[in-house]
C-alpha cells in the first residue's frame, strides 16, 4: 500500500488548481452534491456542454434557474483550462476520463476506486485531503482502506 501511495503522490506532486475566488453560486449549487471541481480541470467547451444538459447531469436532474446557469457559465468559461492541447475535451466531458486524469492515476488499481470510502474516481476528496482548496499535492494524499 505504501508503494501505491508513493506512486500516486509522485505523479500528482505538481497538480494544483486555483480555487481562489470561487464563485459563491457555483459552490452553493455544485458542492451540495459533489466537490466543486476546479474549473481548470476541463476546457470551457466541456463546462458549457455540462451546463447545457443539467437536466441529465450524469444520471441526475441538476437543473438550475437561468440566472444561475448564466452566472456559473460565465465564471467557468473565464476560469477553465486555458491550455487546449493539455486539456482536450475528454469523452463525455468527464474529468475522470481526461487524458491528464488517467495519466495521473495510472497506478491506481481498479479495486481502489471501489472501496467503500472512495466509491468512484470522481470522489477526489476521498484521497485528496485538500481537494476543496484545489490542492492535489502529494503531501496531502490519504488513500482510505
Amino acid at each position: 500500500m505504501a508503494a501505491l501511495t508513493a506512486s500516486i503522490a509522485a505523479a500528482e506532486s505538481e497538480r494544483t488548481f486555483s480555487q481562489v475566488n470561487v464563485l459563491p453560486r457555483y459552490r452553493q449549487e455544485c458542492a451540495t452534491c459533489h466537490l466543486a471541481y476546479p474549473p481548470g480541470m476541463l476546457p470551457a467547451a466541456s463546462w458549457q456542454r455540462i451546463l447545457d444538459n443539467l437536466q441529465h447531469h450524469f444520471g441526475t436532474d441538476a437543473s438550475l434557474d437561468a440566472d444561475s446557469v448564466r452566472q456559473i457559465s460565465t465564471w467557468l468559461a473565464a476560469n477553465s483550462a486555458a491550455d487546449a492541447a493539455a486539456h482536450a475535451a475528454p469523452p463525455e466531458d468527464r474529468i475522470t476520463r481526461s487524458h491528464w486524469f488517467r495519466q495521473e492515476h495510472a497506478e491506481v488499481p481498479a479495486a481502489v476506486w471501489k472501496r467503500p470510502m472512495i466509491k468512484s474516481a470522481s470522489n477526489c476528496a476521498a484521497c485528496h485531503t485538500r481537494a476543496e482548496q484545489g490542492n492535489f499535492n502529494e503531501h496531502f494524499i490519504r488513500i482510505p482502506q
